[in-house]
């Protein structure tokens, strides 16, 4: 049972060309492409802040350091620019980063470089079984596609955590059987076995969401407590 993945990188321009030639309205385009609105006005900040390459799917983590967020954090909060426009002028791939360091920095939590190298993580990887995989993608899942972070909590290599994250974004749970050296009927899983599997990402991605939505709800009361 497969689901839907990431959007291609020439449709994501493709939408968002259509939007800026007044093909139709961000809520239109956004529903066309099958998209929510706010994902989709984030790839239009990010088309002309960046350019098209900023829409394509990036297979690392960007590197911020912990001197960078503060002056990104500072420029918000001793400004009159919104999220979104201070994303785009620090050309960060989505607001929703800014509004993390942001929560952090008025929570009083300590604030440390991310991304590229700030985790040691497995080179080679290590054998993992079926629900393991589940696992280890759900977590991904709910944690914005962090590799790095997840790889590090199950001691598995990036590579891995990648690997199957996108094999379950194109082509669902069984992908993340582990076929080699293995006769087919054996390995096939039942129908309670894979909709048990489903389930669980399905979760990963509805809390996802709704971590989304939460994020919208304290960059709104953020947004109020300035002006």
């Amino acid at each position: 049972m497969g689901r839907k993945g990431k959007i291609d990188y020439e449709l994501k321009i493709k939408a968002v060309e259509e939007y800026l030639n007044n093909v139709g309205s961000q809520t239109s385009i956004a529903s066309k492409y099958g998209v929510t609105r706010n994902s989709f006005r984030q790839w239009i900040v990010n088309y002309q802040s960046m350019g098209k390459e900023a829409l394509m799917n990036k297979s690392h983590n960007n590197f911020y350091s912990k001197e960078f967020k503060i002056t990104v954090i500072k420029a918000y909060l001793e400004g009159d620019s919104s999220i979104y426009d201070i994303a785009k002028k620090f050309k960060i791939p989505s607001h929703t980063t800014v509004l993390k360091w942001i929560i952090k920095y008025n929570g009083h939590e300590e604030l440390k470089s991310s991304g590229i190298g700030e985790d040691k993580v497995m080179a080679n990887g290590r054998k993992t079984n079926f629900n393991e995989r589940i696992e280890i993608v759900k977590h991904c899942i709910e944690h914005q596609n962090s590799y790095n972070k997840t790889a590090d909590k199950y001691k598995v290599s990036y590579h891995q955590v990648y690997s199957w994250t996108k094999k379950y974004e194109e082509s669902g749970v069984e992908a993340l059987k582990d076929k080699r050296g293995k006769q087919k009927n054996a390995n096939e899983l039942s129908e309670i076995e894979k909709l048990r599997a489903l389930n669980k990402l399905l979760e990963a991605q509805n809390k996802r969401q709704q971590m989304e939505i939460d994020f919208l709800k304290k960059l709104e009361e953020i947004e109020r407590r300035r002006f």
